[in-house]
């Protein structure tokens, strides 16, 4: 598979479609079953309270995870991506209950490489609870 997007059309600045993602406990034991992070601040209250924590908290990687799939789906193949890194600035809190929390991601060329590879730069901003969750949340995606 290749990506669905040219690089050829692609301007610096030009923004993926933002999406939500949302998380409840349910989500986070599933999501512990799948990685093996048993971390009881992921799924337990009264130890991630015990600890410092305002409530249980998701999954760094799984926060990672759903702020990729912005690229992910406006480039058409996962492949695409050859380069990804964040720095985790806050926590994402999961409160009990059916509403959980929500990730909202966004996203913008911020560069087209040259590197003869048909890359650019994504810059990603993911917030939750009105704060920024990731930090310095970028991606190099090769284009078509």
């Amino acid at each position: 598979m290749t990506a669905k997007i040219s690089y050829d059309e692609v301007e610096v600045g030009t923004e993926l479609p933002a999406r939500s993602f949302p998380v409840n406990r349910d989500t986070l034991v599933r999501y512990a079953g799948a990685s093996g992070d048993f971390n009881p601040i992921h799924w337990n209250e009264r130890f991630a309270k015990e600890v410092g924590l305002p409530d249980v908290i998701a999954h760094g990687m799984f926060t990672m995870a759903s702020a990729i799939r912005v690229v992910t789906d406006w480039a058409g193949d996962p492949g695409a991506v050859v380069d990804y890194g964040v720095r985790f600035t806050k926590p994402v809190v999961v409160p009990d209950g059916d509403e959980g929390a929500l990730i909202e991601v966004s996203a913008k060329v911020a560069a087209k490489l040259d590197d003869g590879e048909r890359t650019v730069r994504v810059d990603l901003t993911a917030v939750s609870a009105g704060q920024k969750v990731l930090g310095m949340s970028r991606a190099v995606v090769r284009l078509a």
